[in-house]
């Protein structure tokens, strides 16, 4: 197929952009100003699903600028039949521009609406194309969206392929720098569901580099994310088919965890919202599974819930079609009702013929699925315990939370505390109006080792899960995030092993089983002082380091210093506590994010979960990054 300047449509102008950037990228933070390198990558996808290219390769510059380099066949330079100029400047510089509107250039495109490259554009400092086509290299810059210079041939080269680079505009998204670790998921994703294509990332800054290859495809995926788990039957099953001009690639493979962990894609872009063709797949396996139950055990009157069949389960799903209907330009979750149908008759019909042909395999599975519907029966009431904040009765709660006077959950923060100690000392320290305390008593339970219904008999975590409002099951995020009591989740604990493990465990349970609200920004760590260095009667300084308590003894003088290490948080009175880690206008609170969600799943699996081994290597191989060791 031949890819011209007369393959480009132009909808309308760039317009707007740079006044309302979120229209078009979602925010101009860290997701939208990673979703502009996302934009040139889904590009350079696009060629790799033609069938034009098999190598990308993606280099964070020292400067902070970004270079996307693919070997496709090169965005067209002839001039526009209509515009009158270049058919890349058109690409560059006008929204709803593009060869992928009458699916002659490209049948499938991530990149649908056309506005990827020239929203980049507009929101750049600086762009620069180069372009490798008909053995010549061409180049042209942009600033701000305005061409600077015109195109013109600066040499002339072997094969073909675009090379963009840009630098984000500064006067839009301030000072932010690309993270290797949130563009590393995105391309090893990119990677597994194109087998055959070679992405390599590599990060000028620090020296560190990937390479992403994978013939297998998503059955790599789906052995990827089981790598530290135990599945429980020896192969992923794959399903592919094409209906109706849509194909259909789904592999899963139960593990002996109690969580489930499903990747859903539509033409390669991560629809971390789902859609119609999640829909579809949860479906038909709940059908399926349920179909083979019956088989086994005619006399059960049993029916598996969706949960029951998807405890345990790793699984990607990824749909290719011609029209994608996405919700927003950010395309979080898919919207075309026929492909719930399409996926839920491909993957019943593979399934049952698959699970017919493996007994041995089904067989495992309903063992598995049999013990999570027995755990959901046990854990009905426990999950009845979340309420809100209205709701809460103080026979569920006696005495252990101290709530905050404001209602409005954005004007609120909770603090889970370590111990009684620190709970009574920050009880006494807080600014009742929006700060609410939770000490925890008891152990917290390893939840990456342990069944909900279990999970939620654990007085601690009971404690959490209804002071706080946290939801378990299928509603969507947002539902889940409207019955949150607090948008700011303080976890504080000593600074010691100890206070670091019941650190780790909270941040299991939070990531397992409330991810919607890690992913909103809602759970953050105090970080108490080690130090506290006083001189006197009037001088009184906190240090957070070894490296900030050196720098406060030489800044005051060495005489007369008393130098306290802080064991924990017993040891600071209410007035120290507030002044140093509960105060907004003096604390220090770390944000918890999920820059890489299958490297956060293993992490989380090596940490907590059965295997040893892999625990092992990993003290091993970090042990050296390990500060202020506490023995």
């Amino acid at each position: 197929m031949t890819y011209d300047a007369s393959k480009i449509h132009v909808l309308k102008g760039l317009e707007g952009v740079r006044v309302r950037p979120a229209m078009y990228i979602g925010d101009t933070f860290s997701r939208g100003f990673h979703h502009l390198a996302f934009e040139v990558i889904d590009n350079s996808i696009d060629e790799a699903l033609a069938g034009y290219c098999n190598h990308i390769k993606v280099t964070i510059k020292a400067d902070e600028s970004i270079v996307i380099d693919d070997n496709g066949r090169g965005i067209p330079v002839g001039e526009h039949p209509e515009m009158h100029k270049p058919a890349v400047e058109v690409v560059m510089t006008m929204l709803h521009a593009g060869g992928k509107f009458d699916h002659k250039a490209y049948k499938i495109s991530g990149g649908l609406h056309g506005v990827g490259v020239s929203v980049v554009n507009a929101l750049s400092g600086w762009l620069e194309v180069k372009i490798k086509k008909d053995g010549k290299l061409y180049f042209q810059r942009y600033e701000k969206g305005i061409p600077v210079t015109e195109l013109k041939v600066t040499g002339f080269t072997s094969g073909s392929g675009t090379v963009i680079a840009f630098m984000p505009d500064k006067k839009i998204f301030g000072d932010q720098k690309f993270s290797f670790d949130v563009l590393s998921e995105r391309l090893r994703e990119l990677a597994f569901l194109n087998e055959g294509l070679r992405i390599e990332i590599r990060d000028e800054r620090d020296g560190r580099f990937n390479n992403f290859f994978y013939k297998g495809g998503i059955i790599e995926f789906v052995k990827h994310i089981n790598k530290f788990k135990d599945p429980i039957h020896p192969n992923p099953v794959f399903i592919k088919d094409e209906k109706d001009n849509v194909t259909v690639d789904v592999a899963f493979q139960y593990n002996k965890t109690f969580q489930s962990i499903i990747y859903a894609f539509a033409n390669n872009i991560n629809t971390k919202e789902g859609g119609t063709h999640l829909s579809g797949f949860k479906s038909a396996l709940t059908k399926v599974i349920n179909e083979f139950y019956r088989r086994s055990k005619p006399k059960q009157d049993v029916v598996f819930t969706g949960d029951d069949v998807r405890e345990g389960i790793s699984a990607v799903i990824s749909v290719k079609l011609p029209n994608p209907q996405f919700e927003g330009q950010t395309k979080t979750k898919l919207g075309n009702s026929d492909i719930k149908g399409i996926v839920e008759s491909v993957v019943q019909s593979k399934m049952s013929v698959y699970f017919e042909e493996n007994p041995s395999v089904i067989n495992k599975i309903l063992e598995k699925v049999q013990m999570a519907a027995r755990g959901r029966i046990a854990a009905k009431k426990a999950r009845e315990l979340t309420r809100r904040k209205s709701a809460l009765e103080s026979d569920i709660l006696p005495g252990k939370l101290a709530d905050c006077s404001i209602e409005d959950p954005s004007l609120t923060e909770i603090y889970l505390v370590e111990g009684d100690s620190a709970g009574g000392s920050a009880k006494q320290g807080r600014d009742r109006n929006f700060q609410a305390i939770l000490p925890l008593r008891g152990k917290i339970l390893n939840v990456e080792k342990s069944r909900l219904d279990k999970i939620l008999s654990n007085d601690a975590i009971k404690t959490i899960v209804s002071a706080i409002g946290i939801t378990f099951g299928d509603e969507e995020t947002r539902d889940k995030i409207a019955r949150i009591r607090y948008h700011k989740i303080i976890l504080m604990a000593d600074a010691d092993v100890d206070g670091s493990h019941i650190t780790t465990l909270l941040l299991t349970f939070f990531y397992r089983y409330a991810k919607e609200l890690i992913e909103s920004g809602f759970v953050y760590l105090a970080q108490p002082p080690l130090y506290m260095i006083k001189k006197g009667k009037k001088i009184k300084k906190y240090a957070y380091t070894d490296e900030q308590k050196d720098m406060i003894v030489k800044e005051i003088g060495e005489d007369g210093i008393l130098i306290q290490r802080y064991k924990g948080l017993g040891e600071m009175d209410p007035e120290q506590l507030w002044n140093t880690t509960m105060n907004p206008e003096n604390r220090i609170l770390k944000r918890v994010t999920i820059e890489d969600a299958e490297e956060a799943d293993q992490l989380f699996t090596i940490l907590m979960g059965d295997k040893v081994e892999p625990r092992r290597k990993f003290i091993e191989e970090n042990a050296h990054y390990v500060k202020d060791l506490d023995i």
